[in-house]
């Protein structure tokens, strides 16, 4: 008995410092646990919801409404379910429920419900929805031509190695085109901004341009605001039109389209297939022409290997496929990105700072990036507030590349020196494993380019421990 009472304080004790709130009632809906998220979600105190109805505490929800009422009623678990409801303070919360029955073999004897609070996002996805639709109206309305919401060009791209100017070559003769845009590539590397670039570019250009991002909220809300919702089709739901009934005529921009659950995704591809959104709760059905683009921050290979992102709608979504190659592929156009980002910070901070010094830059053209564009130019703003002179030094930078570049400094000088034979027998070995590379193994071919007798070519192999 000891044991038990020691291990429910301590479950109790854990669930009150869990950031979701659990409710747990029996058969007949009363509540018999009720941990402090919940309790503070939904003002009241915990002692004073115990042994009560889970109505009560809940005027605003019914038998028929209640989320776990159905589950005690049906014996079925209800998963990630969005729910809205008025508290004792009169305020309305939001909430993700999943909740699942309580059973003694085929008896019901309870249900727990776990709710995430999404009060605060779903106000934010909200209002940011009604601002869109106000800013499309009011744009066209005065029949402005940057009422689109797309605020970058092709000359916004800044590059000037092959691989850019033909990523930019091919994202323009794809502007005009109607059909889906997938585009890939590592954190950090532009991705948004092709985008923004194909839009503006496009007819639809004078259109809308409605961007979101795809991991930000959760799966329920999303589809909320992607399709809209009708007075009604959930406790709190309103009538709204979605992103798609908003975009359309333009371009939709979906980000991060990896995050989203396969069962949202299947929902999305019955819109791209024919055009029809039906709003959340809605029977009918509206039509939207709406161009899609979407981004994903990983291989699609990868994406489809790993089942983030469903066949079909993959398919679908990448009819034309654009790669935003990482900055370490294209180390040539370091120099003028750093040339731009430092005329921009001039302007922002009032700086004068005229380059980089020649270590500095040294350090640019070999450090990887591993946060592409992004940390380049974090990186230079980071460094011209801190910089003392008219030029970004190696000591201006931020802490974490001042770290690596005197780590890399040292192990330079460490490797400056070395006995006269070590190095000429390395670098000889290299040279004749390149030649027995290009000569696919053939001795005498590689004793010719290398011009030395093919008896001595065979006594180095050897030496070496060279494999043929």
């Amino acid at each position: 008995m000891m044991i038990d009472s020691l291990f429910k304080e301590n479950i109790e004790e854990i669930l009150d410092h869990i950031d979701d709130g659990i409710h747990i009632v029996d058969s007949s809906g009363k509540i018999i646990y009720y941990n402090k998220f919940a309790a503070d979600l939904d003002a009241i105190n915990p002692e004073e919801a115990i042994g009560r109805h889970i109505l009560e505490i809940y005027p605003s929800l019914t038998a028929e409404t209640s989320t776990i009422m159905k589950v005690i009623k049906n014996g079925s678990p209800i998963l990630n379910h969005q729910q809205s409801f008025r508290n004792y303070r009169g305020q309305v919360i939001t909430t993700i429920n999943t909740t699942i029955p309580i059973k003694s073999g085929r008896k019901i004897i309870g249900a727990v419900e776990i709710s995430k609070d999404i009060t605060e996002v779903k106000k934010l996805s909200e209002r940011v929805v009604d601002l869109q639709a106000e800013l499309l109206k009011e744009a066209n309305h005065t029949r402005k031509k940057d009422g689109s919401g797309a605020v970058y060009n092709f000359a916004d791209i800044i590059g000037i190695t092959d691989v850019m100017l033909k990523l930019k070559k091919d994202a323009l003769s794809v502007s005009n085109s109607p059909s889906p845009v997938m585009v890939y590539g590592e954190t950090g590397t532009g991705k948004e901004l092709l985008v923004h670039a194909i839009h503006n570019a496009s007819p639809r250009r004078n259109k809308p341009f409605i961007a979101q991002n795809c991991a930000a909220i959760p799966d329920t809300l999303l589809e909320s605001i992607l399709f809209g919702t009708v007075k009604g089709s959930f406790t709190g739901a309103e009538n709204r039109p979605g992103l798609f009934e908003l975009a359309s005529g333009g371009t939709l921009f979906l980000d991060e389209i990896n995050s989203m659950s396969t069962n949202l995704q299947a929902k999305l591809l019955r819109v791209l297939q024919d055009n029809n959104v039906r709003r959340v709760g809605d029977t009918k059905v509206t039509h939207v022409d709406v161009r899609i683009m979407t981004a994903i921050g990983t291989d699609p290979r990868e994406a489809l290997a790993n089942r983030y992102i469903r066949d079909d709608l993959f398919y679908r979504l990448s009819v034309i496929s654009l790669r935003m190659p990482p900055l370490r592929e294209r180390y040539d156009d370091i120099t003028v990105l750093s040339k731009f980002f430092i005329e921009k910070y001039n302007k922002i901070l009032g700086k004068n700072i005229k380059g980089l010094t020649a270590s500095a830059m040294e350090f640019f053209m070999s450090y990887p990036w591993h946060g592409n564009v992004r940390e380049l130019e974090h990186a230079i703003e980071g460094a011209m507030n801190m910089a003392e002179g008219d030029e970004i030094t190696p000591k201006s930078l931020p802490h974490y590349l001042q770290d690596i570049y005197i780590k890399n400094r040292s192990r330079i000088k460490r490797a400056e020196i070395k006995p006269l034979t070590e190095t000429i027998n390395k670098v000889e070995s290299i040279m004749i494993h390149k030649a027995m590379q290009r000569t696919g193994g053939n001795i005498t071919r590689a004793a010719e380019m290398l011009e030395v007798p093919r008896q001595t070519l065979q006594y180095k192999i050897s030496k070496y421990g060279i494999k043929i």
